[in-house]
């Protein structure tokens, strides 16, 4: 191509493109076409009868449910608390009972009312939901969590953008406390949007800020991390790790158990799962297992500081050998006014990097 120019904007062209396949490929695998993969839910009883009913039940759903009995009423309520189970129906001669959680998944509470309304209308008996626990008025679908997840992750790997070209030329360990020190501002940010501003959590805040520094901070050492061996390229590789393999199995929309194989697989240790599990379980589960999540997001934070300090021993390395290559004696001013416009040059590709950095 005759056009270093035309050349050089097709080039960045990639970027976007590459964007866009990846996004339609994550987004519409993973939200289009919601079906049930097993989804765990029990029938309440513990006679012979009980257990008929709900082999009948799995035999006509087959792999979309895995259906098992308890006891009490009051022991379906403890496991979808603890979000063992995703629904609980409690026959009844008179009116039949649906127990959900919305507050763990509106779409999970749907799911099962969809599968259970048919089997109470055959026994011509109104179908009674009860939810036992709903999310605040302020976020009547839960989902508000999910939204602050795109906040928080928006936050950080833009910031990533903006620290590995603005300051690539700043020491690693001043990137790494730059980086600190910006995960606490926007997990601060996040507790602000939760807490005072939209009123999706009512106590916790601390805690909750907590997790989102801890989540910010996986991603943006990560990223200054990877910058320093990916370069230009960094802004699409933390998208695919922290948008389009992240919010498509944070479990925000729909729970593993409505997505297919792959996703719900990476819901059981990716960062953005440990965020909104463990905020549920902070805000609505009495913190029941929250300390699963909490080390989910610790494990990504050790990966990110392990990235950043292979770079910085990277970047270390490579210093005497760049003082090597330099010519024994100092430039001349002419010599300095020439290379002034290689260096400025350098600096375009920087710049465009920040631009790169896009929301979703």
């Amino acid at each position: 191509m005759r056009s270093p120019a035309l050349r050089h904007v097709l080039t960045h062209l990639i970027t976007p493109l590459l964007m866009c396949i990846g996004m339609g490929l994550a987004y519409m695998g993973a939200f289009v076409t919601p079906e049930p993969h097993h989804l765990p839910v029990a029938v309440v009883g513990s006679g012979p009868r009980a257990k008929v009913f709900a082999h009948t039940v799995k035999d006509t759903a087959g792999d979309k449910l895995d259906v098992r009995t308890v006891a009490t009423r009051a022991e379906a309520v403890d496991q979808l608390k603890s979000r063992d189970i995703t629904g609980a129906y409690v026959p009844g001669a008179k009116a039949p009972e649906l127990l959900v959680a919305s507050a763990a998944s509106d779409m999970g509470a749907v799911a099962v009312e969809k599968v259970f309304t048919p089997v109470a209308e055959e026994q011509n008996l109104p179908l009674k939901v009860t939810d036992v626990a709903a999310p605040v008025a302020d976020d009547p679908t839960g989902q508000g969590l999910f939204f602050l997840l795109i906040a928080l992750s928006i936050g950080s790997y833009a910031s990533v953008a903006a620290l590995g070209a603005a300051g690539s030329t700043l020491p690693m360990r001043v990137r790494a406390l730059l980086a600190l020190g910006v995960s606490a501002v926007v997990g601060g940010i996040g507790a602000l949007l939760a807490g005072p501003v939209f009123h999706l959590a009512r106590h916790g805040l601390g805690s909750l800020w907590g997790m989102a520094w801890l989540y910010s901070a996986g991603i943006l050492f990560i990223g200054v991390g990877l910058h320093t061996f990916l370069k230009r390229w960094t802004t699409l590789t933390m998208m695919v790790l922290f948008v389009m393999l992240n919010f498509t199995s944070s479990g925000g929309l729909f729970r593993p158990e409505l997505q297919n194989g792959f996703f719900g697989t990476l819901h059981a240790f990716w960062n953005g799962a440990g965020f909104v599990e463990g905020i549920r379980s902070l805000l609505y589960f009495g913190s029941d297992g929250l300390a699963r999540n909490v080390w989910t997001l610790v494990v990504w934070l050790v990966l990110g500081l392990a990235v950043t300090a292979i770079a910085a021993g990277y970047e270390r390395a490579r210093v005497p050998e760049q003082e090597t290559a330099l010519p024994e004696s100092a430039p001349s001013r002419k010599h300095a006014r020439r290379t002034a416009e290689p260096e400025a040059a350098t600096m375009a590709p920087a710049e465009e990097e920040v631009e790169e950095a896009v929301g979703v």
